[in-house]
């Protein structure tokens, strides 16, 4: 295994790490994705519903903009290996 194989595998088991104890604390957890727009990404929460949000800067806030149904949650986490 290279160093940068080592490093990706590190960097992985704590992103893994943070999202179970932030989603444990009852916070939800920030999921960035190539291909969306650079203001969207998903929120996934406590109660397994995930969102995909679009960050307002002069509100300094996330707007909803759909919920995931279960299939499209389940596709999302395991094309993201959760």
């Amino acid at each position: 295994m290279s160093e940068l194989e080592v490093l990706e595998n590190i960097a992985t088991k704590a992103v893994h790490r943070l999202r179970n104890e932030t989603l444990s604390s009852g916070q939800p957890f920030m999921i960035n994705v190539k291909g969306l727009p650079k203001n969207q990404c998903y929120l996934e929460f406590p109660d397994d519903s995930i969102q995909l949000v679009t960050f307002f800067k002069e509100k300094s806030d996330f707007i909803p903009v759909k919920n995931l149904s279960s299939r499209d949650r389940q596709r999302l986490r395991k094309r993201l290996g959760l």
